[in-house]
């Protein structure tokens, strides 16, 4: 038995195209289902519903065979263990810094002044102001990162950002692209080494449905 890591939302959403591609079907949805591990159409692979940050942890640790994680999630816990054959160019947005429309990011950056990031990312933001020399304060929250200007809580956000319409609606611009984020398949390195020929036909068949074998 195979044991698939997915979270609910977006990742999930966009997901279940390639998942059918690939002939795997869910028989419950689990925007319906209360049950955290869904039956599929294959007898030999189940899905294990989980938050998006722990998929990662769930394959480490062998607890799940396989699963599709954020790039941002496998930059800020590590991937260790994890093998990243796919990116499957789903849920798409990027890491940004957002500051208020009033603030002048690029005088800040030239003083070389001391800022507070508020951010979920803690790593990222740590390593990105780091190679820019800067000095920050780095204050963790998990989520409505928006506020933490609004209120005075911090000068400047690192984030996930789409459309840029939730910055815009709460008067924060963006000011500095991190990186491109998207969703890549994930599978346990001993799992592959182990049982490949379980775990290779669905990566392969995965990559394809993704456009990417």
């Amino acid at each position: 038995m195979m044991t698939f890591a997915l979270s609910k939302g977006r990742i999930f959403d966009e997901a279940l195209p390639l998942l059918k591609s690939a002939g795997i079907s869910p028989l419950e949805s689990p925007e319906s289902s209360r049950k955290l591990i869904l039956a599929t159409n294959r007898p030999d692979l189940r899905l294990l519903i989980v938050r998006a940050s722990d998929v990662p942890t769930y394959v480490q640790y062998g607890a799940a065979d396989l699963g599709i994680a954020g790039a941002d999630v496998l930059a800020e816990q590590g991937s260790e263990g994890l093998v990243q054959p796919v990116d499957l160019g789903i849920a798409r947005c990027r890491m940004s810094v957002a500051v208020p429309e009033s603030l002048d990011y690029q005088a800040i950056v030239q003083r070389g002044a001391r800022i507070r990031v508020a951010t979920k990312y803690v790593q990222i933001a740590k390593a990105h102001f780091a190679a820019k020399g800067m000095h920050i304060d780095l204050i963790k929250l998990y989520g409505s990162m928006e506020l933490a200007p609004l209120v005075g809580l911090a000068d400047v956000i690192v984030d996930l950002v789409s459309t840029g319409g939730t910055l815009k609606a709460n008067g924060l611009k963006e000011v500095e692209k991190i990186s491109e984020v998207s969703a890549r398949l994930i599978i346990n390195q001993a799992a592959l080494k182990t049982r490949p020929e379980q775990l290779r036909p669905l990566m392969e068949s995965l990559a394809r449905a993704a456009g990417r074998g």
